[in-house]
């Protein structure tokens, strides 16, 4: 009986430090934490932008990764693009903002 208690609490080890290594982070992948500080971020772009009079919110998309922000869509103007980059930058926690507006 306990060998068999032995091996269930090295399952139960293994079990939680596969999981807990699956929440890491990577290049190319987010933590958990840095996914939920995206999210914000990205709401708090989205938020600025709409309270921008200038810029149309409808027509401009937000993704954040790691901090860095990418705006993609269109704009009516060019002015609009340099803009909707300052609003980006704007929002605390924005590390940088990578631009992929087009003007119509």
């Amino acid at each position: 009986m306990k060998q068999f208690t032995n091996y269930l609490s090295a399952f139960f080890l293994a079990f939680t430090l596969i999981a807990v290594a699956g929440c890491a982070g990577s290049r190319t992948k987010e933590a958990t934490g840095e996914y939920l500080d995206d999210t914000a971020i990205t709401t708090k772009v989205k938020a600025a932008i709409v309270d921008e009079p200038t810029l149309s919110a409808a027509e401009i998309n937000v993704e954040t990764f790691k901090g860095v922000v990418q705006l993609s869509g269109f704009v009516s103007q060019r002015a609009d693009i340099r803009r909707a980059t300052a609003v980006a930058r704007s929002v605390e926690g924005v590390k940088s903002v990578k631009n992929d507006l087009r003007v119509k």
